[in-house]
Parts: structure tokens; sequence; C-alpha cells
């Protein structure tokens, strides 16, 4: 059934502002909230990302680091900015799992929120202080169970990325090791280094300068299959069936930001990611250029605030 021709012309009207305001934007610099100091991975894969957009659309991505909190800052800046596409937001997958280690946020993670596409995707390796008489993952669980509660490995917090990746494995291997939280990736990295913790499972790009000095030993990545910088380094799931555990770093705009100025803002980062410059920039700090659609986006954090609320309840991690 064909609709009433007033009913066209209204939609018409109704669109095509939009659709204008789209096709015109960005007219003015765009700020870009890393929730993150300079120098991590989120910091990293922004000012990539975003230096080769301000390439592409002719107008200025000015980054603005708003570090602290775990993200909570910059993420409530970005909450309460105009949701009229010129404040964007670059977070990790923190984002979902600090919905479940603060008792309160001034947000809602995946209501306040439009997530526009993943940018990255970050991959954890498991190394070993070479004292410990291990030299793969299958061997490194065999001594666990051998040695229950004697083992400690650490993390970059209470709640990171770094403590739930061994929660995760030590959960499905039925293995007790001992948790040796840090505050933050460095000092973590300068304990395993030290030998002060026996293991830790951190993201490969803050192990590269142990893995090259060979402070630490490799025994497997947290991807479901090899890594291409990292080949003769098994998978974990090669001894553990099932466990794959990445995480992300991401674009998210306020909520209310008009659906075209999202959309072109996916498909402007979908070109870029797809530049085999920034694949490369991106690829030598061992991060995967991650393309996502909204809904695609929008699945996988539903997916990953599910998978990170159970993690959290299974370790007792809180953080406030």
């Amino acid at each position: 059934m064909k609709k009433p021709l007033h009913a066209v012309l209204l939609l018409a009207v109704l669109f095509l502002p939009s659709l204008a305001w789209a096709q015109a934007y960005p007219s003015k610099p765009v700020r870009v909230i890393i929730v993150f100091p300079p120098g991590g991975s989120n910091d990293v894969t922004g000012r990539i990302v975003f230096q080769k957009m301000a390439e592409l659309e002719g107008k200025q991505f000015v980054i603005d680091n708003r570090g602290g909190a775990a993200g909570t800052i910059g993420s409530e800046v970005v909450a309460n900015s105009p949701p009229d596409g010129y404040t964007i937001m670059v977070q990790s997958t923190t984002h979902v799992a600090n919905a479940h280690l603060y008792k309160q946020l001034p947000y809602d993670v995946l209501n306040d929120f439009i997530g526009i596409t993943t940018l990255a995707r970050q991959v954890g390796m498991l190394v070993v202080h070479p004292s410990l008489p291990v030299k793969s993952t299958k061997e490194f669980i065999a001594l666990a169970k051998k040695r229950p509660g004697e083992i400690t490995y650490g993390s970059a917090g209470s709640g990171s990325y770094v403590h739930l990746t061994m929660a995760l494995l030590a959960s499905m291997t039925g293995t007790r090791l001992i948790h040796v939280p840090y505050k933050g990736g460095g000092p973590v990295n300068i304990a395993i280094a030290s030998g002060e913790i026996q293991a830790v499972i951190a993201t490969i790009a803050s192990l590269v300068p142990n893995l090259n000095a060979k402070r630490v030993r490799a025994l497997g990545v947290t991807s479901e299959k090899r890594t291409t910088q990292f080949p003769d380094v098994p998978a974990i799931a090669e001894a553990v069936p099932g466990y794959e555990f990445t995480a992300w770093v991401g674009c998210f705009a306020p909520k209310g930001t008009p659906r075209p100025i999202i959309d072109k803002l996916n498909a402007d980062l979908k070109k870029v990611l797809a530049d085999r410059g920034v694949a490369s920039k991106l690829s030598a700090q061992t991060l995967d250029p991650m393309y996502m659609t909204p809904g695609e986006f929008a699945a996988r954090l539903k997916a990953d605030y599910d998978k990170y609320e159970k993690l959290i309840k299974l370790s007792g991690a809180k953080i406030g």
C-alpha cells in the first residue's frame, strides 16, 4: 500500500535537515577525549587514528587526555557533552568493566553512549619470570596444580584486564594462584621482570620491552589463534580449549547524537582503519585494526558487559 503524499513529504522534511547536517559534518574542530593518560594503548590508538581522520576530513580532531579513575572522569565529561558529533570518546573494554567495579557511576555505561566502532584489538600474553621452571601453558597449569596457592601473579589493579585474564584461566583450569595487584601496568611489568611475582597476563604491547630483553618467558597469547607479531607463541586455547580473552579500544559519542553523524563517523573510520599506513602503525604497537558497524559494536558491548559481570563476581574485585 502506497503512503499518502503528505506522509512522504513529512518524512522528507524531517530527514533532509539531518542528511544535510551529516554532509556538512564536520564544519569545525572535533574534540576527541581519550579517557586515559598519554602513552598507553588508548592514547596511541587515538592519536594514530584521528591524525588520519584529520587528513581525511580536512578538519582538526583535537586530542584531549582526561585520565583518572579508570577512565570514569573522561567518560563523564563525554556523557554530559552536547550530542552534536563534536565531542567523541576513545575508551577501552575498561568501560564495561567499570559498570561492575564501581558501586555507582555518574552515567550509564550502555545507555548514555553510542558505540561508533571499535578501533583496535588488544591481545594479552601469559609470561613468567625465567626462574619459574615452565616452558609452556600446559607446564604452567601442571605446576600450579602441584603447588596450589604458591604461584604469584600480578595485575594492573583489582578488576583490570590484567587481573581478569588470569582469573579466567585459573577458573577454567581449576588452579589456585595468588593475586598481587599493583597500581598500573608499569609497576606490574617491573615486578615480573625482577621476579617479585612469577607470572602475569598483560597486553602484548606493554610486555614488548621485557620480551626483547628476555626478562620474561612467553607461554601463550589470549587470542583464539596465534598472533601475526608472535607466530611462535601458541594460543592459550591450544592448551585450554575455549579460552579467549581479548580487549579493544573503541570510539563513542554521547547518546542522542544524530544517526547520520554516527553513520558518517563510522564510514570514515572504516576508511581510516583500512589505510595501510594506519594499519602498519597500529601493528607496530601490537594493536590489530578492528572495525565494526554500530550494530555489531552494540552487540559486542552487551556481550562483554555480561562477560565482565561474571568474571568480576568470580574474582571478587571492587573499586568503590
